[in-house]
């Protein structure tokens, strides 16, 4: 039994023992693998990052390359710009310099006229002197041959001296006078020149009707509802005309009320482009873009003041100037044309030697109550008056309202540029369009006006109805006839038709004289 036990337990022994060997040997095999292992992940790691520094370094590469192009053109639009400043800066002063020497011409010629002047006025000096010592000679010679007194004698002098100088007088009266009108003509012309360069504004011509585009003609049906509901809404709360017609994807809007047609062209796009066009949805849309509107033309006035720089303004006021952009004259733009005056104005009172500030705010205002016309009764003049006066605005603004229709005389310099730009505004060519009809009818008025007179053979309308040629008989009507008859014509003219700018009236007498040689 005991050398079963001992037997057994050496057995035990010798296994245990060659087992711990053979796991020792297991385990630094398995060491081995694991160090392999771990070497070879190191080798990865570090060929990875070998791989990471290589784009890495590419990557900065390309970054320090597109810096690099960038740098490049910045400083290629620099030197652009700066060529730019210089060549402007040259510009600027070869200008400086040829206004310095017509400044400089003008005073040389400025100066030599003053001289002239003074040389003039000595020698009128002297000639008034010779003058009264040949007719005091003279007074003695008649008193002392003709037995009469001094002042019977200096009475039949003088009478002789008038009677003869008459015709001299009267031609260096004529002279002077068409001088005056020469010069006038040309610094009037000089004044309208310097105007027009300096402003080139833009023509807006306006129409009576907008489209609106439509994805598909489905939406027509729609936008008409059933039995018609909806286009009746639309109609009676915008108050316009929408035309639906066999035109493809597009409805009109029409109406005279620019205004009105703004705003219902753009809730017609909106309520296309939410989908929903029902009674409700309507006028939601529309109480929303009526309030933008209203901001809208409020922001606008108070940025044209602003950039006009002519001072503070009422905001009503502002909101009326901003109105003016939906309102039209003859397809002119009522806000454009204004701005046009406004600028206009200004420049001319200034070169006439006037306020540019106060003839640009008048020039801003003279068609104010264009903005009230479609929503009060009245004409613009005397609604544009009315609201001026309201909120305080200049009497020379109130007179230029008034002047511009020629219902008050012009009292200021401000005024009359007003008066010129607003005329010059509105007869430019292409300024303004009119129906056919209406301007038929006003030429033919015209016409018919100037051929109502006594002694008139025929009577034309040329230049577009803005000039009137009347040919008289000359056997009737004698040269001061014709200038009267000219102011008569031109004054029912002006009662009894309208039209914008001004009409020439020109009366034309010419006789002939025929004879036969046999």
């Amino acid at each position: 039994m005991l050398n079963e036990i001992l037997l057994g337990g050496g057995i035990a022994t010798v296994s245990g023992v060659a087992g711990f060997f053979i796991s020792k040997k297991n385990t630094g095999a398995n060491f081995d693998i694991y160090v392999q292992q771990a070497q070879a992940k190191a080798k990865a790691i570090e060929n990875e990052a070998q791989m990471f520094l290589k784009r890495v370094h590419l990557k900065s590469r390309e970054i320090e390359l597109e810096a690099k192009k960038k740098f490049d053109a910045a400083k290629a639009d620099i030197n652009r710009r700066e060529d730019k400043l210089i060549r402007k800066e040259q510009n600027f002063l070869r200008y400086k310099q040829n206004e310095e020497k017509k400044i400089q011409l003008e005073f040389k010629a400025l100066k030599a006229q003053k001289i002239n002047l003074e040389r003039n006025e000595k020698s009128l000096d002297l000639l008034k002197k010779k003058y009264e010592q040949k007719i005091d000679e003279a007074l003695h010679a008649v008193e002392r041959y003709a037995g009469m007194t001094q002042d019977e004698a200096k009475k039949i002098l003088l009478n002789t001296i008038e009677e003869k100088s008459r015709a001299e007088i009267a031609h260096i009266v004529r002279r002077y006078e068409n001088e005056a009108k020469e010069q006038a003509e040309r610094r009037a012309n000089y004044i309208l020149a310097q105007a027009t360069n300096r402003y080139a504004g833009e023509f807006a011509a306006e129409r009576l009707t907008n489209s609106v585009h439509l994805d598909n003609d489905e939406l027509k049906g729609r936008i008409i509802g059933k039995e018609g509901r909806n286009i009746k809404v639309l109609e009676t709360l915008l108050g316009v005309d929408i035309i639906i017609d066999d035109t493809p994807n597009i409805i009109l809007v029409s109406s005279f009320n620019l205004y009105r047609r703004a705003i219902a062209t753009k809730t017609l796009q909106l309520l296309i482009e939410d989908g929903r066009v029902q009674p409700a949805r309507i006028e939601e849309i529309f109480k929303k873009v009526s309030n933008e509107f209203e901001s809208k033309i409020l922001s606008e006035g108070e940025e044209l003041v602003a950039e006009l720089n002519i001072g503070v303004m009422h905001p009503e006021l502002m909101k009326l100037i901003g109105r003016l952009r939906y309102r039209a004259s003859y397809g002119q733009n009522a806000l454009v044309h204004t701005l046009e005056v406004a600028h206009l104005a200004g420049i001319m009172a200034a070169e006439m030697g006037g306020d540019p500030i106060l003839a640009k705010r008048a020039g801003l205002l003279h068609d104010i109550g264009k903005a009230l016309t479609h929503d009060v009764d009245g004409n613009h003049v005397d609604l544009g008056v009315e609201i001026c006066r309201r909120y305080d605005e200049s009497e020379v603004v109130i007179n230029a309202i008034y002047a511009h229709h020629g219902q008050q005389e012009i009292q200021s310099v401000e005024c009359g540029a007003v008066c010129a730009a607003d005329a010059l505004s509105a007869a430019r060519p292409g300024a303004r369009r009119e129906v056919l009809e209406s301007f038929l009818k006003r030429v033919t008025e015209i016409e018919d006006i100037a051929s109502g007179h006594i002694g008139v053979r025929q009577a034309y309308a040329i230049n577009a109805g803005r000039e009137v040629r009347v040919i008289v008989n000359a056997i009737l009507v004698n040269d001061d006839e014709s200038v009267l008859m000219a102011k008569e014509i031109a004054k029912e003219i002006e009662q009894k038709v309208q039209y914008p700018g001004e009409i020439k009236v020109n009366v034309i007498r010419e006789s002939r004289a025929v004879e036969f040689a046999k």
